[in-house]
């Protein structure tokens, strides 16, 4: 039948919506399917204005472009795009290391900007912002595995098609320690220490406090959620998100991703900062805190990475403060910056965690060459937490290295593992209390040779609770095999 003689609203509605769904995954731009009928312009209107990406650049005509579908809008990428640096300056000397006046300018005023906007908005739902803060020439010379990409669903991490040929075709530069496809010496330590700069340093501010900057910001209502992804190696100081959380008086969730320091000093006075902003979100309405410091095992074999522990030494006090603000918290997962055991021992015989549904941390416990007995305690003693966590249905303690995987509760892992009878009472203490009849013990061996890295280990113990976001979870996953040349180029 011609289609003149077959107009469109004879065709029945789940055969229009079929076509539309259809064009929304092809990829293609959409606007102009906005004109086919009322009915396609509301979905590809919701559909377009659900994301968006923000430049600073973008930003100045922002307000106007968006207004009549702010309501729409449910996640911002905001990306701050340093600028670009030639080889020259890819292992740089140390006055030359740090991040510019005029990059560090371009952040606060893009945030400075951003804020203003948004707080002009009404509440509407929820409205996730995730900040990124990178530079082009990042993957140019010896990081060439570094994406820079928006937040997507876990369904839509393919890691198998994540690296693009474009990416590929770098793979072969002996200047920047990188042969056939496979990196085959060490970044200096220069060159690290440059992609993970501070931003927003004390130069920046000058002789005001940086306090004083930060209350330029207006309130923003309308932000529920935070996203600060480990894809952007330049550090925030725990310190400047306290001040950029304050301004945000409706914030129910966050996701920080930052990356372990690489000189015990600066892990020092950034645990330090840790510390501030914990105690600070112990004050707050926050319902969830998903916080995964990640690390990178090679760097600290740098030639010239002087005082760089090969893992993370727990601070005492940054425990304290996650542990006191997971008491008003419904979920809460942290990741190698807390350790199962000093969590524990840091929590008063008085609390309760009367809103807490789960919980997940890590443990360096959980290796088969640690003592059984020190990993039976543990294990009682998130039982006796656990009793007073009535909203209780989750808790995960696991851990990660190359060659390891285990994760208790349901023991999923590379080793065996005996529960102790003491741990088992303990926990069918906690099942009774909660009207259960006991406990059942699972248990589920992993092929210990497909844990090449700390991303795989995550993958394959399929956590229930998200410890990280599936796109940084696919992008450390694809660093270490680019690493180790396991990509056909």
């Amino acid at each position: 039948m011609s289609a003149d003689k077959t107009p469109w609203y004879y065709l029945p509605a789940e055969i229009r919506i079929l076509i539309l769904e259809t064009l929304l995954q092809d990829g293609c731009s959409l606007a102009s399917f906005a004109t086919v009928s009322r009915e396609w312009q509301t979905i590809i209107e919701r559909h377009n204005f659900a994301r968006i990406k923000l430049t600073p650049s973008r930003l100045i005509n922002f307000d106007v472009m968006i207004h009549r579908n702010r309501a729409l809008v449910r996640y911002i990428w905001l990306c701050i795009e340093f600028e670009e640096y030639d080889c020259d300056l890819c292992v740089p000397q140390l006055e030359m290391m740090g991040i510019s006046n005029q990059d560090d300018t371009l952040t606060f005023i893009a945030i400075l900007d951003l804020f203003s906007t948004l707080s002009t908005w009404e509440p509407n739902g929820n409205l996730l912002l995730d900040i990124s803060v990178y530079s082009p020439s990042d993957s140019e010379y010896w990081f060439k595995y570094l994406t820079f990409e928006p937040d997507i669903a876990s369904d839509e991490c393919d890691l198998d098609q994540c690296l693009e040929q474009s990416i590929l075709n770098k793979l072969d530069d002996h200047q920047h320690g990188w042969v056939a496809g496979s990196q085959y010496s060490v970044p200096p330590g220069s060159a690290i220490h440059k992609v993970f700069f501070e931003i927003m340093s004390e130069e920046l501010f000058g002789d005001k406090q940086e306090d004083q900057w930060l209350e330029l910001l207006p309130l923003v209502p309308v932000v529920t959620g935070v996203l600060l992804r480990q894809q952007s190696r330049r550090r925030w100081k725990p310190t400047t998100l306290a001040l950029m959380f304050v301004r945000l008086p409706s914030l129910k969730e966050i996701y920080y991703e930052p990356w372990m320091e690489w000189h015990d000093d600066y892990q020092t006075w950034t645990d330090q900062s840790y510390t501030s902003l914990f105690k600070s979100l112990a004050s707050r309405e926050l319902q969830k805190l998903v916080v995964f410091e990640n690390f990178n095992q090679q760097y600290p074999l740098s030639d010239d990475m002087f005082g760089c522990p090969s893992s993370r030494i727990p601070n005492s006090y940054v425990i304290r403060a996650v542990a006191n603000a997971s008491l008003n918290l419904e979920h809460l997962s942290a990741s190698f910056i807390v350790d199962s055991s000093y969590f524990f021992d840091n929590c008063e015989p008085s609390w309760k965690w009367s809103r807490l549904v789960s919980l997940t941390l890590t443990s360096r416990l959980l290796t088969p060459h640690e003592s059984t007995i020190e990993v039976d305690n543990m294990l009682r003693e998130a039982a006796s937490a656990a009793i007073k966590m009535p909203k209780l249905e989750i808790l995960e303690i696991w851990n990660r290295q190359e060659g390891l995987a285990p994760a208790v509760i349901t023991w999923r892992g590379t080793w065996e593992f005996v529960l102790q009878p003491a741990v088992v009472q303990a926990w069918e203490a906690v099942a009774f209390k909660r009207g259960g009849n006991g406990s059942t013990i699972v248990k589920e061996l992993l092929d210990s040779t497909i844990i090449k890295s700390h991303g795989d280990a995550t993958h394959h113990l399929r956590l229930l609770n998200p410890v990280i976001r599936p796109v940084s979870l696919r992008q450390i996953r694809m660093e270490h095999r680019a690493r180790m040349g396991e990509y056909k180029w």
